[in-house]
């Protein structure tokens, strides 16, 4: 209320004049303090006649008081106001900013760098920056790593500290504060660096906390690189092939294929572990098979075939025996059978023998791993799609292959073949 009465006072000079007038009555009343009313009307009449001479800025007053009184539900929204999210995004709790920060240790800045880097070459595309900030909400010392905004890990780490990993072939005990390693799971103690020299000797693997961080985000970075490469990244990707091979790019884009359905094919490989980074091999295939079929993973298929060579040194370098796994004649032609059935829809496998099948190749992959070779499901072209979907979400360090993507210069070494009892009456389909 104050403060209206004095912007209405002081913003017009009429209301001072008024006013000092009849002050100046006042003041001239005998018995009255003469003194101080004759001091106020003086006081009056030189405000009044100084805002006659600045009206700009008593206007500006007036202007910025209106805008202080305007409610804030009143003022427009615009885009502005609309935040996205980061395509990587890591949020930290107070006691790691230090290792974020440049000026103090910034450990965690070089080593994200690094990660980025080397997953960029290897994948073939360019990874985008990760966006660290702070986050209150979290403890202390605990890390989120999210990909589109969705968290996708977290770890808590203490950077005082190293971690020392057990790798699974030591039995000994560290003093320290046992956790698990937030990147594999495996068992791990948080432990003093003066016993480092130590558990090392004992087998322990021991890594300090920004190279805990950086593994994690390693780790999640490459079992979502398909989330990471969009429409974007597809463009500036086709850019500079295009500076190499012009005619190639001009006639896959948008000639041959949409952006979209490239994006598509894009993201299958990934989706699997196959890099991109033959990319001229990838848009000859796209543009010599979209004659035949625009549908993605019909060129997904065709792209594999052209890639077989790399796909197999992928998975055991330069070896030449390559181990599979089969399905029997009777199970391959059951799933077969039931994909044909299906008329486009989503299959359906019986409960039961879901699980046996996941059980089977669950149990087979373990046996491979201990004996540090890969696990590779061979099977029928049509299957290989419909069949890698399903199991590998539950089982990542399985490899599906159709016979037709095995390199001339594999041989195969059979080392199970998995069949079903009675697996008739496990296959259904829903339309």
């Amino acid at each position: 209320m104050s403060a209206q009465i004095s912007s209405q006072l002081f913003s017009d000079p009429r209301a001072l004049l008024v006013t000092g007038f009849i002050i100046g009555l006042l003041g001239i009343i005998p018995g009255m303090p003469n003194l101080v009313f004759l001091t106020l009307a003086s006081a009056c009449f030189g405000g009044a006649w100084w805002i006659s001479n600045h009206p700009e800025q008593a206007d500006d007053t007036e202007q910025d008081r209106q805008d202080e009184e305007q409610p804030l539900e009143q003022k427009d929204l615009s885009w502005d106001d609309v935040k996205g999210v980061d395509v990587i995004g890591m949020e930290i709790g107070y006691k790691i900013i230090p290792l974020v920060d440049a000026d103090q240790d910034g450990s965690i800045l070089t080593r994200v760098k690094g990660v980025r880097r080397k997953l960029s070459e290897s994948l073939g595309f360019l990874v985008q920056p990760v966006h660290i900030r702070d986050n209150l909400d979290l403890s202390p010392s605990l890390y989120r790593i999210t990909i589109h905004g969705v968290a996708e890990g977290e770890g808590e780490i203490y950077p005082e500290r190293e971690l020392a990993i057990n790798p699974g072939n030591t039995q000994a005990s560290l003093q320290g504060m046992s956790t698990k390693d937030p990147a594999f799971g495996m068992d791990a103690v948080w432990i003093d660096p003066a016993q480092r020299d130590h558990a090392q000797m004992l087998g322990f693997t021991v890594v300090d906390a920004s190279t805990v961080i950086a593994t994690h985000l390693n780790k999640i970075l490459l079992e979502h690189a398909s989330d990471l490469l969009g429409h974007e990244e597809t463009e500036r990707l086709l850019e500079v092939v295009g500076k190499r091979s012009p005619k190639l790019i001009e006639d896959l884009v948008p000639k041959a294929l949409p952006l979209s359905t490239v994006v598509r094919v894009l993201q299958n490989l990934l989706r699997e572990g196959i890099p991109i980074t033959d990319m001229r091999t990838i848009a000859e295939t796209l543009a010599e098979e979209s004659v035949n079929s625009q549908d993605a993973d019909v060129l997904t298929a065709a792209t594999r075939i052209a890639l077989k060579r790399m796909i197999g040194q992928q998975i055991n370098g330069l070896d030449k025996e390559l181990p599979v796994i089969t399905l029997d004649a009777e199970m391959e032609q059951i799933l077969l059978q039931s994909l044909n059935n299906s008329h486009g829809g989503s299959l359906v496998i019986e409960p039961g023998l879901a699980d046996r099948l996941n059980q089977s190749l669950q149990e087979i992959v373990q046996r491979q791993e201990m004996k540090n070779e890969p696990a590779v499901l061979l099977v029928t072209p049509p299957l290989r799609t419909w069949l890698a979907r399903m199991l590998l979400p539950g089982i990542p360090g399985l490899k599906v292959l159709a016979y037709n993507e095995v390199a001339e210069n594999k041989q195969l070494k059979l080392i199970a073949s998995i069949g079903n009892t009675n697996a008739q009456q496990g296959i259904g389909h829903a339309a």
